[in-house]
């Protein structure tokens, strides 16, 4: 969470790829109006999000691992294990769990060793146990949690590869190509699961809106806080380009729109399918706490890949990761629904496990080194009241 993603420059991108291109400038240019003799779609119609305070089931709080360097994906040696790191991925965790499980395998298996612990059992812990197992390794997942009670569960569950990956200026040499490298696989990988029943990977349409002219992020001037590096240009010819709705197509009661497709993740129907596929194919989960690097030496298999996410900043004295706070208030699912949606500094994703609403501010200082990771209701309420006032103002359009 993760908490995906969402706001800022990468928290947009991480919204489905309205982000920072998608506010900052539409790459695809606007649309404009109608040509002489084109034949423009009806007004789309879109069943209204029932933004409602008594359809709020529950209220989550995660912190992302935050790293200015980025990812950690180095290997140590703790006694006699030699331990291939795989954490600190920020608001980036789902989206590139694929590609840096595959970058952790191959370092995991590099010196021959088949026997093989994975710590921690959330989007990178059991996104990498697989990709292990697949490639023939015996595999046991140590976690104190997993999936559905760890911090990966409470991700906002969208497409955004770049989202808090790291600081602009701050990573080290190679890391955008290490970046597009990781980027690539997940998403080619992604694609397997697109179709299957539950619908654990979909394609959805995200809009985002604006009662005035199109604007950019704000960029933080918050000391302290660093810019989030930006990645997703790399990735171009893979990511769909947001266009400017023209006034014929805008079905909302806002000047201007701006339209999407991205992919997101039903993260209860998608962890699942990945913990039975794990277990199916002979993988093991064992359930237990660490609490410093050297009580991993008690572990019998020689290499150990750390996937603790934010954990690894108790469990290795990691304070390069940062918190970056991300609530979700969840309202009852509406299958009907198959857009998103990002207005005035709230995001809504209609999942299949429920319909997410999640504040996430003007600025990068958002949530940035917060830890706080209880829920606070009336940040919820007023996510969802916006969205009530937004749809309030529709009438007819979204009868």
């Amino acid at each position: 969470m993760g908490m995906a993603t969402l706001g800022r420059r990468a928290v947009l991108a991480g919204l489905g790829g309205w982000g920072a291109t998608g506010l900052a400038g539409c790459a695809g240019g606007p649309m404009g109006s109608a040509k002489p003799g084109l034949v423009l779609p009806p007004k789309p119609f879109l069943p209204p999000v029932r933004a409602e305070l008594d359809r709020i089931t529950r209220v989550t709080v995660c912190l992302r691992p935050f790293r200015k360097a980025g990812p950690r994906m180095d290997v140590e040696t703790v006694g006699d294990k030699m331990v291939v790191h795989n954490y600190g991925h920020g608001g980036s965790g789902w989206s590139l769990s694929w590609g840096a499980a595959e970058l952790a395998t191959r370092k995991a298996l590099a010196g021959g060793a088949r026997d093989v612990a994975v710590i921690g059992c959330g989007a990178l812990g059991l996104t990498t146990a697989t990709v292990l197992r697949r490639a023939g390794a015996n595999v046991t997942i140590y976690a104190a949690e997993q999936l559905p009670l760890a911090r990966s569960a409470r991700a906002t569950g969208t497409w955004s590869p770049d989202s808090r990956i790291a600081a602009e200026g701050e990573t080290p040499p190679g890391f955008a190509e290490l970046w597009e490298t990781m980027c690539r696989t997940s998403f080619a990988t992604f694609h397997n699961y697109v179709g299957l029943a539950g619908s654990p990977v979909e394609w959805s349409d995200r809009y985002t809106l604006f009662d005035g002219a199109p604007t950019a992020r704000h960029e933080t001037a918050t000391p302290g806080v660093p810019h989030f590096a930006q990645y997703v240009e790399r990735v171009r010819d893979i990511t769909p380009r947001p266009v400017t709705l023209p006034p014929e197509a805008n079905p909302f009661p806002v000047a201007n729109v701006r339209r999407a497709a991205s992919l997101q993740f039903n993260v209860t129907e998608y962890a699942h399918v990945l913990m039975t596929d794990f277990l199916l194919a002979g993988g093991k989960i064992e359930t237990r706490t660490f609490n410093a690097p050297g009580e991993l030496t008690d572990l019998k298999q020689p290499v150990i890949v750390n996937c603790t996410g934010y954990g690894a900043r108790a469990l290795w004295k990691d304070e390069t990761v940062v918190p970056v706070r991300g609530q979700i208030a969840w309202l009852i699912p509406q299958p009907e629904l198959h857009y998103g949606l990002y207005y005035k500094g709230v995001s809504v994703l209609p999942r299949r496990d429920g319909i997410v609403f999640q504040q996430v501010g003007d600025t990068e200082a958002y949530g940035y080194n917060d830890e706080r990771e209880v829920a606070d209701m009336a940040e919820a309420r007023a996510a969802v009241t916006t969205i009530a006032d937004l749809f309030a103002r529709m009438g007819p359009r979204a009868a």
